[in-house]
């Protein structure tokens, strides 16, 4: 009975299931990140044996059960997590430190407060041991820098304070020490003292000196925002945008210009296909006994290589170029170029060199509009046929386009910017075009007159084009109701959201509507999302209690990252200085104070934090404050070293209490949480709110 039930649900998949083996690897590789401890040696070599038996059993002929290589594809996904973390192991600092830093300059980009910051690896110390030295440290310089001009491979000396790499700035949020960990970033800090150059560049880091060097070339001839967009287009380097374009740009849903992905790719290999074609089209003895197609294919896979390598190899631009290189390898081979094949084999490559890229939203939204894309076209094409060419399918093209990688990327936009823009479409059939018709081929061109030094060319004919989408950003951005904050969802919803819609597009048959299920149960579970009644953030200085109004801070300056997450987070348009405003909290005593569920939460900052938090420590209360204080009382004491240890705090209310969440127990034990927030620390063993939240 089983065999017939599997055979008559899986026998119409024959053919069409390749396009499942990212899925399931995916899942395995989300599985090891989901774990809250790390597995241990006798664990990972269970799954070896566990691998190589099923790898075994599958060329015995078990591969004919495609369950069977679902279970062994998950299986090699969480290994591949596993294999991931042992490549990038690297020390990271766990105190803080202050003096002498010495390091290479591998990149320069701006911080969130708009000061210039540097990325520097072959890291020295004053008097660390070199094997406890992280490999890479990010510095902001701050104070009087201007006489330093930066450039990737110099050698610099500067005075400056590190700490580990932050956690997340409210329990199950962006966790920015994972990421750090991949990237082997082991400290972050800033420098308020000049800089010191100790040796040039050189000839080190050939492509980051060349980067360089072409965003200042192209800043020169094209000066101000307009520049600033060509260098982003062109070399992937966006330090050079005001924040206010930057919003203008996400407002507008046209920010995705920026990322060099999956259009400009195309679009460049396209334009570097179509030229070498028409080349070798123009030379008679080359058209008649070269395979000019194929030609064409492996220059254009050459051009987007370079371009992958000039733009800086995000993980965006790293799936573009996959996928490039799978359709024209097709068409080299002669084979239908784009299908819902290549794109798992784009997914299939970028998953094995960068498991962790499963959780970026640069990733989930390429592979959300590039499946969705394939998928709709290919229908079109089965059912209304492939038509004729001309300017209205064209417009028409473009629009459905715009409007299917607009609904595919919409919800992970959604939940990882905590917005959504109302008028993307109108934007984007605005902009686009100028993408594909001005800016990309006029890039190419500038590219192709360098060497005669007349790549001025080529910017100058991407002026008016940029301008045209700075002018259509400014203006959608400006429009009413342009932009809905929404809440961030929970730790289920995109998960279940990319599944269904992974089994409609995916599935075979009638079945295939049985996708809808778990995306209507995610979008209702977003919608019922609760946010925490209070926050904490990991030093003590900010306090968050949803008021009436929303969420009312303590504090109109001071830990002003976590204060904009949670407002994000929130789906609240306000800013610090307004939500501390906000009622909700009582500013009247020598403390301010909050409830969440019948518990006071009493927020000490200033001179005397000791004495005022200890003063207020009653039982059954909740006392934060940036200072170190004692628990003289019973109340829950969230002082400097234990918030260190806990880091970001939530409180939720129950019908019984209040629920206690840490970024610590959120996070777990896992390589990258070690140090700053390695335990969960009980700080009043017998308090009421730890035991319930213990219990719970």
């Amino acid at each position: 009975m089983a065999d017939w039930r599997s055979r008559l649900m899986l026998d119409g998949q024959r053919g069409a299931l390749f396009p499942w083996t990212p899925v399931c690897l995916g899942i395995g590789i989300g599985i090891y990140f989901g774990l809250p401890t790390e597995p241990t040696g006798l664990a990972w070599t269970g799954l070896v044996v566990a691998l190589i038996l099923g790898g075994a059993a599958l060329s015995a002929g078990l591969w004919r059960w495609p369950p069977a290589v679902g279970i062994v594809l998950v299986g090699l996904g969480l290994g591949l997590g596993g294999l991931r973390n042992w490549q990038v192991t690297a020390p990271v600092l766990d105190f803080r430190y202050y003096g002498a830093v010495e390091g290479r300059i591998v990149e320069i980009d701006k911080s969130a407060s708009e000061m210039p910051r540097l990325t520097l690896d072959d890291v020295v110390l004053e008097r660390m041991d070199p094997d406890e030295t992280p490999g890479r440290v990010r510095l902001s310089l701050h104070g009087r820098q201007a006489w330093l001009d930066p450039q990737p491979g110099q050698r610099i000396l500067v005075t400056a304070h590190l700490s580990p790499p932050e956690g997340p700035v409210e329990p199950g949020g962006f966790d920015f020490q994972r990421m750090a960990w991949f990237e082997r970033l082991g400290a972050v800090g800033y420098a308020r003292t000049p800089a010191l150059v100790l040796a040039p560049s050189g000839r080190a880091l050939p492509v980051n000196r060349l980067r360089a060097n072409i965003a200042g070339y192209v800043r020169e001839h094209l000066p101000g925002e307009t520049g600033a967009i060509a260098v982003a287009l062109t070399t992937g380097d966006r330090s050079g945008l005001s924040p206010d374009t930057l919003q203008d740009l996400r407002d507008s849903n046209l920010a995705h210009l920026l990322a060099i992905s999956g259009l400009h790719m195309g679009i460049l290999t396209g334009v570097v296909f179509g030229a070498l074609r028409i080349a070798l089209a123009a030379v008679p003895a080359a058209s008649l006994n070269w395979p000019a197609k194929s030609i064409a294919a492996v220059g254009a896979i050459a051009g987007g290589a370079f371009y992958l390598a000039l733009s800086g190899g995000n993980v965006a631009t790293q799936r573009a170029f996959i996928m490039a290189a799978v359709v024209l390898m097709a068409v080299i081979l002669g084979r239908r170029a784009m299908t819902l094949r290549s794109v798992a084999i784009a997914a299939l490559i970028v998953l094995m060199l960068m498991p962790e890229a499963i959780y970026g939203p640069g990733f989930q939204m390429s592979f959300a509009a590039t499946t969705a894309l394939v998928w709709v076209f290919r229908l079109l094409r089965d059912r209304v046929g492939p038509g004729r060419s001309g300017p209205v399918r064209f417009a028409l093209s473009l629009v459905l386009s715009s409007a299917i990688a607009g609904a595919a990327t919409a919800p992970f936009a959604a939940a990882h910017f905590n917005q959504i823009s109302q008028y993307g479409l109108l934007a984007n059939v605005l902009s686009v075009p100028f993408m594909g018709t001005v800016l990309m081929p006029a890039a190419v061109l500038a590219a192709a007159l360098a060497p005669l030094g007349l790549s001025w060319v080529g910017l100058a004919a991407m002026d008016p084009a940029i301008r045209w989408i700075l002018a259509v950003a400014d203006w959608i951005a400006g429009l009413s109701g342009a932009v809905t904050p929404v809440p961030s969802p929970g730790a289920a919803t995109l998960p279940l959201i990319a599944l269904g819609a992974l089994w409609v597009i995916l599935w075979r048959g009638r079945w295939a509507a049985a996708g809808a299920v778990p995306v209507a149960l995610a979008f209702g579970l977003w919608v019922g999302t609760t946010r925490p009644d209070a926050l904490v953030d990991a030093t003590g200085t900010l306090v968050g209690v949803m008021g009436p109004e929303g969420r009312a801070l303590s504090k109109p300056r001071g830990a002003g990252f976590a204060a904009r997450v949670w407002l994000e987070n929130d789906g609240d348009e306000v800013d610090q200085a307004a939500a501390a405003e906000r009622p909700g909290l009582d500013r009247s005593g020598a403390a301010i104070r909050g409830a969440v569920g019948g518990v006071d939460i009493w927020h000490v900052f200033g001179r005397d934090g000791t004495a005022r938090a200890e003063a207020l420590c009653t039982s059954g209360a909740v006392v934060v404050t940036t200072a170190e204080a004692q628990n003289v009382g019973g109340c829950l004491m969230l002082d400097e070293t234990a918030l260190r240890k806990t880091g970001a705090v939530a409180f939720h209310a129950t019908g019984d209490g209040v629920r206690v969440t840490t970024s610590a127990a959120t996070a777990g034990d896992r390589p990258w949480t070690r140090g700053a927030m390695a335990e969960i620390p009980l700080v009043v063993p017998r308090h009421p709110l730890i035991a319930q939240s213990r219990d719970e």
